[in-house]
Order: C-alpha cells, then structure tokens, then sequence
C-alpha cells in the first residue's frame, strides 16, 4: 500500500473519529469534573517536574478575553509528548509559532506550542510518544508550553484530563522549642 494511500485512510479514519458522537469512558479510565461530565485521564505532556506558569481562563463569551489552555513552565528542546492516542491533525506555523494539533477519540482536541515537529497530518501516535521539543515563539514565555483543548469544538480547561489535583502536605519545618 503506498504511503499516499494510508495516509488517506488515516485522515478518512481521523474525520470518521472526530465526527462520532462520544462515547462514554470507563469509569476506570474517567475523571469527573465538577459540572458531572466525564473526561479521559491523559497522561502529562512533559515529565515532571511540571508547574503551571498560567492557568486556563474562560472568557465571559465565545470571542471574549481568556486564556484557553494552559502553559507548562519548560525549557527550550524539553521532548514533548502525545497525552493520549490520536492522529496529527495539524503541523506548522501559525503566525510566529510552530504548533501541532492532535485529534483524539471522543472528540478531543489538542494543540501544543511552540512545538517542533517532523511529524505529519494524518501520523498515528499513542500516549507517550513524543511528539516534538518545546520551541521559542507564541504569546509564552520562553521555553514555555502551551497546551488548549476543545471538546467538540469548544475549548475545556485541560486541567480536567489530569485527574484531580493532589492535596498539599504540610511538612514539619523545624524542632518546637
């Protein structure tokens, strides 16, 4: 089969995906949110350690100010990874920034930058993979990563792919006199 030919069925595969209504996660492999929907639990782009340089901000409306994604304190050349399964949707520039879009099962959505890439629309991936290096460009800061996710075309707080946030544990900071 020419390389041609399978990447047409790959994308032929990736609309058929990203047009079928969703189907519902196991509970095993779900997280719940507190509006009661069910996401997949996605694996974290890059290794740890990891920290949250901006949070996801929803705007008041579709074309209102916010932050639709969040961006992941990096550095420069940091291998960047698949958080799940899917097919390259898109490779390229976007303004001043490489970028790279991933379409996942049940209607996911997600866009990294800055990434470089040599990967091509319609390449499989599966979580872990890598995906690229974190770049320079885009509206982070240097050597940041962003990441946004829409769910059936609208964007989601990323956040909820990871599972719930671990709670703090105080440490004893010294001996009491």
């Amino acid at each position: 089969m020419s390389t041609r030919t399978r990447r047409t069925i790959v994308l032929l595969l990736l609309i058929f995906i990203a047009l079928a209504p969703p189907t519902a996660p196991s509970a095993r492999a779900s997280s719940s949110s507190s509006d009661g929907a069910a996401h997949p639990l996605w694996r974290w782009p890059i290794d740890a350690p990891r920290s949250v340089a901006t949070p996801y901000r929803a705007p008041a409306h579709a074309f209102g100010a916010g932050h639709r994604g969040i961006d992941l304190a990096s550095a420069q050349g940091v291998i960047v990874r698949a958080p799940a399964d899917g097919a390259i949707a898109f490779r390229g520039t976007v303004v001043d920034r490489p970028l790279i879009t991933i379409a996942h099962p049940g209607g996911y959505v997600s866009t990294f930058e800055p990434v470089s890439s040599t990967l091509a629309p319609g390449d499989l991936v599966s979580a872990g993979d890598e995906i690229g290096t974190v770049a320079a460009g885009g509206h982070t800061m240097l050597g940041a990563l962003h990441l946004g996710v829409r769910l059936d075309g609208a964007y989601i707080n990323p956040m909820l792919l990871f599972g719930p946030v671990p709670r703090a544990v105080l440490l004893p900071c010294c001996d009491a006199p």
